[in-house]
């Protein structure tokens, strides 16, 4: 699939405007495996920002790079509020 020509500067707009709330991250994990979770992005730094999963038990990985965001193996998007 063709992707749309994105760069970094882009990507860390896009994240930056997430800081402090609730999202939802789609992580592509290779050989059809992914994981799902909900959390508030709680970090954003020069080379990658974090998530604070709602999940206290959750294991997984919390920090990911603004690349795998470029290369579409991590999706975040804003968690609609619930009244």
């Amino acid at each position: 699939m063709i992707r749309p020509r994105n760069d970094l500067s882009a990507v860390k707009a896009h994240i930056r405007r997430f800081r402090d709330k609730p999202v939802s991250v789609h992580v592509d994990l290779g050989r059809n495996k992914s994981a799902d979770f909900t959390g508030t992005l709680s970090g954003i730094y020069p080379a990658l920002f974090t998530v604070r999963p709602d999940d206290a038990a959750y294991r997984g990985k919390t920090a990911y790079s603004y690349a795998e965001i470029l290369c579409g193996s991590v999706q975040v998007r804003p968690r609609p509020q619930q009244a």
